[in-house]
């Protein structure tokens, strides 16, 4: 598995994980839905990815680089 579709599958984890908490426990757990949009919007910008870094040191994903800017396409 790639890191790009490791990370499209924790941050669609994360979301629905906080909706259900949000409708069952607690509506702030709507917060945690925002911090994922605001990590994937940055992200995008930046090229920082926490969650990228972290799928790595657990071995996700075979090829170098990623997803989140931080890898740069040979010319």
């Amino acid at each position: 598995m790639s890191i790009e579709n490791a990370i499209r599958i924790l941050a669609g984890t994360m979301v629905l994980i906080s909706v259900a908490l949000a409708h069952w426990v607690s509506e702030w757990w709507l917060l945690l839905t925002c911090f994922v949009g605001f990590n994937l919007i940055q992200s995008a910008f930046t090229g920082f990815c926490p969650p990228e870094m972290l799928l790595k040191k657990l071995g996700v994903g075979g090829a170098p680089g990623g997803c989140c800017g931080s890898s740069k396409p040979k010319a």
